[in-house]
This record gives structure tokens, C-alpha cells and sequence, in this order.
């Protein structure tokens, strides 16, 4: 399929062309292209919505990257007649482009605090504010690594660390710490522009993760978690701090104990802070624990943010990397479930949420503490 860039494309009069995002869900829910409609790559060809668009308007098909878009066959029966182009480098292409434009980074940063302290404050900083005191995330005198990866969730924990800071409840220190574990140069831009803009104080160190897991087949994605979350414990507490500080929220945390049980065959959940086993004097702290992932969204959308989701060389089908080595399809999956259940038990992502919290060690039948198994029976 022909390319076109997207320069090319804002060239052309807006009624011209109908842009098709084919990604799957887990990205899109990330962000689309203004104007787009979404039809999966695989349901193309009986798409009743793709019928219907006038035959005198090019298609413009786009993925992530602008790999799978390309190898769109536009010989097949259902394109045939039609002007189909691929937009060329994706999502992330137009990402891109926004990069070239000067913006009054001044105003978007007053713009993207002011939203946090206002419009956004019950949604965003309340429930921040609520974790970080329920579970003592902050306490006096701590030097936190806010471990940013340029994605929407750790942007937001910088901005809303940057605003309980300025409550001064408590004294603190911040390090805002972003490793480099390969990135290609435009990707690497793309978070050092979003944090200039947002007004956050960087501090990059480049590892060469990508290349380690490159050759890996099985569960890269879960192997790369892992690998930098060693990295960024070592290059925290080098720089003197005593936790490091990541951006799972609410949605993440209902999502994994769900998962646990149906393709786990166990009942756990992801905690609001571990101490480190191999890095001794060091925690790691979720203060997002209690915020949800639609809020964020809301938050990125208002303020017209974009960013990458997963920038990584392996796949324009990643939808997330996640440290506990389940692929992106069983939590899209398991996304979907809670949505759907949803529909009859408006309660059931605080219920599941709540489960884990009210567990009647009476009633389970064997449970594990500290790596030793006890079983009902032992004393029954």
C-alpha cells in the first residue's frame, strides 16, 4: 500500500480523506488521531462502517508505527475502486509531528497545574493524597524517585508529586528519574519535550535493556519490567534516595488481582508499597493507587497531552508492559470483563477492589505466609 506522510495529509482538504485507526483496543484508548474511526486491522473486510464511506474519499489507514498498515493488501475485493494509502510511521508519526510545532509550553504547564488544583483536584490529587496517607507512602524526610516512563500515568504522578510537595505537610526531596533502555531518538525527545512543557526536572541515564531482551521469545515484555525496575532501584539509590515511585493506578491494581485468579490460580493483588528484597534500605511506592485510569484520561485529553504508550522496538502491537508477565490480550481481556460485568454491578471494580482487603483466612482452605504454606486442615 502507497504511503503518505502525515504532512501530506494535513495538505488535503479535510472532506477528502477518511482516516482508519486498525490498532486494537489497549491502544486506542490511549489516543487516536482527531477524525478517525476505528476498525481492528481483522474486521476490515466486513466493516459495515468502512461500506458506507463515500467512494470518492481516499482511505488513509494508520497503526502504531506504520507497519501493519502498509502491508494492507489494497488489491482485495472490499478496497477495490478505492484510493488507500498508509500513513506513514502511524500513531506515533502524528505523535511526532506535534513536536515541530511551537506552543507556549509556559501556558500548557499553568494549564496542566491549574486543572490538577481545580477541575480535576477530587478526581486526581484527592485520591493521590488519600494513598499516599493511608498507606504512609511520604513520610519525613524521604528522597523519592518519581520514575517517569512518558506515558500518561507517570506525567501525572510527577505533577501531582510536584503539587503535594507545594502543601509542605511534609518535608521531602524529589528526583524526577527517566532511564533511556534504548530508545530511538524521536521517542526520546518526544518525553524530554512533553517534561520541559510540563515543567518537570528530568534526570536521564541510559541502559541498554532493549538490546538485552531482543533476541528474547518468551515473555520479553515481562523480562524488560523486571530489568528496569533493578535498574532504576540501582540508579535511585545512587543518587541517594530511599524510594523509587511508579505510576500503576487503580485500574491496574482490580485488573491484576482478577487476572491472578483466572489465569493464575491465585489470590493476590499488587501492593501500595514493597520493601525492596535485593536492594536493602530502598521502597517502591504506588501514590496512583487510588486513582482512576479514566480520570487520567480525562486529564490528558483536556490538556491536549500525547504520549507514547509503549516504546518499545518489539511490536507495534504492544499494549502495555506490566511486571507481572501476562500478555496484553489477558488484560484487555480482563478489561473488558470488569466493563461488562459492569453493566449489572455498578459496584463490581470497588468490589473487587474490597476483596482483598476483607479475606476471612477462616474460610480459605490453604494460604501462604512468608513462602510457608498452611493448609485448613493443620488445624482443624
Amino acid at each position: 500500500m502507497k504511503e503518505i506522510t502525515y504532512e501530506e495529509l494535513k495538505a488535503l482538504a479535510d472532506d477528502s480523506y477518511k482516516l482508519i485507526d486498525i490498532r486494537d483496543e489497549g491502544l486506542t484508548a490511549y489516543g487516536m488521531i482527531p477524525g478517525a474511526i476505528h476498525i481492528f486491522v481483522d474486521e476490515l473486510e466486513n466493516s459495515r462502517e468502512l461500506a458506507e464511506i463515500p467512494q470518492d474519499k481516499k482511505l488513509v489507514f494508520y497503526c502504531e508505527i506504520g507497519r501493519r498498515s502498509r502491508e494492507i493488501d489494497d488489491t482485495l475485493e472490499f478496497l477495490e475502486g478505492r484510493q488507500c494509502y498508509s500513513l506513514a510511521e502511524g500513531y506515533v508519526g502524528y505523535i511526532r509531528s506535534g513536536m515541530k510545532d511551537p506552543t507556549d509550553k509556559e501556558a500548557k504547564r499553568k494549564r496542566a497545574e491549574e486543572s490538577i488544583q481545580k477541575k480535576y483536584h477530587k478526581q486526581l490529587f484527592s485520591p493521590f493524597a488519600k494513598a499516599c496517607k493511608t498507606y504512609k507512602l511520604i513520610e519525613e524526610g524521604d528522597h523519592i524517585a518519581v520514575c517517569i516512563s512518558g506515558g500518561k500515568d507517570s506525567m501525572l504522578m510527577a505533577k501531582l508529586f510536584q503539587e503535594i510537595k507545594r502543601h509542605r505537610q511534609v518535608e521531602f526531596d524529589l528526583t524526577f528519574l527517566v532511564m533511556d533502555p534504548g530508545y530511538n531518538r524521536e521517542n526520546r525527545a518526544l518525553i524530554e519535550s512533553n517534561a520541559e512543557a510540563l515543567g518537570i526536572p528530568v534526570t536521564i541515564f541510559e541502559s541498554t535493556i532493549f538490546d538485552a531482551v531482543d533476541t528474547i521469545e518468551k515473555n520479553p515484555c515481562y523480562l524488560c519490567a523486571r530489568m528496569r525496575r533493578g535498574y532504576l532501584y540501582s540508579k535511585a539509590k545512587e543518587l541517594g534516595c530511599n524510594k523509587i515511585a511508579l505510576g500503576h493506578h487503580y485500574d491496574d491494581v482490580i485488573e491484576t488481582i482478577l487476572m491472578g485468579m483466572i489465569h493464575g490460580a491465585q489470590i493476590q493483588t499488587m501492593m501500595p508499597k514493597l520493601h525492596s528484597t535485593n536492594f536493602e534500605g530502598m521502597e517502591l511506592i504506588r501514590p496512583m493507587y487510588l486513582v482512576r485510569e479514566a480520570d487520567i484520561c480525562a486529564w490528558r485529553d483536556y490538556n491536549e497531552l500525547h504520549f507514547l504508550q509503549c516504546a518499545c522496538h518489539f511490536t507495534d502491537t504492544c499494549t502495555t508492559c506490566h511486571e507481572d508477565g501476562t500478555s496484553s490480550s489477558k488484560r484487555l481481556e480482563t478489561k473488558k470483563l470488569i466493563a461488562e460485568l459492569k453493566k449489572t454491578n455498578p459496584y463490581i471494580e470497588f468490589n473487587i477492589f474490597k476483596s482483598v482487603e476483607n479475606v476471612n483466612l477462616d474460610t480459605v482452605i490453604e494460604y501462604k505466609k512468608n513462602g510457608v504454606r498452611h493448609n485448613f486442615m493443620d488445624e482443624y
